[in-house]
């Protein structure tokens, strides 16, 4: 079955009395250091048919480090070291190494864990309400970026409670975050990794 891996993470901010959506993300990229929280996420393909469900855990620490971890139905993971990142696949004993820039580029990835210099590289405006939240939507400036847009939505509170992601073929991908921590002290061995014994690894 093919699988996609999206590395992706939110977070709970303290919304200002008559801020946007696109204010409270440009607070998250400027305040917070780290974060974890686990995840469950869909995948709607742009024929209709039933979604893919997935949930796992995740955790990033600035600058350019993250560890995105799939438990179930099928175990993955993605690790970076914010040089390099491992995408570890256990059912096929394969290991990807790419290089950080080529891996993330200017994606929901890059956006959410990066420093509020990668705005640059996106078009932002306000997406309305919907489903109880407020959302800010993100739009790459590249054409080569993978994917069409990008919607975060808020609580009333200001917690960044949902991602959603649409790429170039179609697909609609939505995240919901629970027990969310910001700026938590994350251990330096979350973000590192050495490919089991006996699995093939591609790449540098």
């Amino acid at each position: 079955m093919k699988r996609r891996l999206f590395l992706l993470a939110a977070l709970g901010l303290p919304l200002l009395a008559q801020a946007g959506a696109v204010d409270v993300l440009r607070q998250f990229l400027d305040g917070t250091r780290s974060f974890r929280a686990e995840f469950s996420q869909s995948v709607l393909p742009k024929s209709g048919r039933k979604a893919q469900y997935s949930a796992g855990r995740l955790a990033f620490q600035k600058p350019g480090k993250f560890r995105w971890e799939v438990e179930r139905p099928y175990p993955q993971l993605m690790v970076g070291n914010g040089q390099k990142v491992w995408i570890h696949d256990p059912e096929l004993e394969q290991v990807t190494v790419r290089k950080m820039d080529q891996a993330l580029g200017a994606t929901p990835a890059a956006l959410l864990s990066g420093s509020s210099d990668i705005l640059r590289q996106f078009n932002l405006s306000e997406g309305g309400s919907s489903d109880g939240l407020e959302w800010a939507e993100a739009r790459p400036r590249s054409q080569e970026a993978g994917f069409d847009r990008v919607r975060l939505g808020f609580t009333p509170d200001g917690q960044l409670k949902a991602m959603e992601m649409f790429d170039n073929f179609g697909q609609h991908t939505t995240l919901r975050f629970h027990q969310p921590e910001r700026n938590p002290v994350l251990p330096a061995s979350l973000f590192q990794f050495t490919p089991p014994r006996g699995t093939d690894v591609i790449g540098e």
